[in-house]
């Protein structure tokens, strides 16, 4: 909300919307409490936080990405400068650590006492045949109990200006515990964000392994193009990819082990969220105010006993 807040008061001043978005997710990357995206994002199974973030300007139609940087915590910032500043769209690893250290950005430890604590417990309760053993339960820190899940989590900022213009970022630390270098849909243009300046734009959140095969946000836009309403793009994108999941990753009813969520920004201002499994909400600010609007999506989670 205070990320919505924030771009849509941008938008007022007259900042183009890409800049107004960046500065939104550059509020969530400084977070330490959000595990999920810059400092203080869950590391990969080394330890080690890697970070992954696109840009797209709708109304240029340019990008820039960039994938497994680390020790810089404002990746969004520093895809903006690959669009800007470069003839590339996508910079990794080391070459993008070079390329922001280069832009004036300072290197710094992201990994945050509160990370560590949670990445020491997963990397110790591995399983039976691993040898760090499991600590006493009461020498474990309670906030970290409740990742016993394997956790996910990005954040994806779409603005929308008076003119019709729209643009919009992702950023993200990528899954928990990840193989170091794994980069998932979240940098990859047309997968983890797309922006067309004639129709809307998408980005999406949860597995991103689920959305890269069909590029999701790509296909949305498109579905948009030819007529159908944020709501229907999106819910058509979530049936095509149970429809491709394997056997593998579902449950006995057929429903994908995952979530998966994307949030759908038409030019005319109408918008969506749709999530594979309910309830999820996203935060939306515009004249009507600031709010969490509920999402619409294919199955219900069950409730908890």
């Amino acid at each position: 909300l205070d990320a919505t807040r924030h771009a849509y008061k941008l938008l007022l001043q007259g900042a183009d919307t890409l800049d107004a978005a960046v500065a939104a997710v550059t509020l969530v990357e400084d977070d330490p409490n959000d595990t999920s995206v810059g400092y203080g994002g869950l590391p990969n199974e080394d330890g080690v936080v890697e970070l992954d973030a696109a840009v797209m300007h709708g109304p240029t139609h340019r990008a820039g990405a960039v994938a497994a940087l680390r020790n810089i915590r404002h990746a969004a910032q520093v895809a903006r400068l690959v669009m800007e500043q470069t003839d590339h769209q996508l910079l990794v690893g080391e070459g993008a650590l070079r390329f922001a250290v280069a832009q004036g950005f300072k290197e710094e430890n992201l990994l945050t006492e509160k990370a560590r604590k949670i990445w020491l417990y997963w990397r110790q309760t591995r399983g039976p045949s691993d040898d760090w053993l499991p600590p006493p339960l009461d020498k474990v820190d309670p906030e970290v109990r409740q990742y016993f899940e394997r956790h996910t989590g990005t954040v994806h900022v779409a603005c929308l200006n008076a003119a019709g213009e729209v643009s919009c970022v992702t950023s993200t630390s990528g899954l928990a515990f990840k193989i170091a270098g794994r980069v998932g849909d979240s940098p990859i243009v047309g997968a983890g964000l797309y922006a067309d300046g004639q129709v809307g734009s998408c980005g999406s959140t949860g597995r991103g392994e689920a959305n890269l095969a069909g590029l999701g946000s790509f296909l949305a836009v498109e579905l948009m193009r030819g007529g159908a309403s944020p709501l229907e793009a999106g819910l058509e994108v979530l049936r095509r990819v149970v429809k491709q999941t394997p056997a593998r990753l579902l449950d006995e009813e057929g429903r994908p082990r995952f979530d998966l969520k994307y949030f759908l920004l038409a030019k005319d201002g109408r918008h969506a969220g749709v999530s594979m499994w309910l309830p999820a909400r996203y935060a939306v600010t515009d004249a009507n105010g600031s709010r969490l609007e509920e999402a619409a999506g294919l199955y219900h989670r069950p409730p908890k006993q």
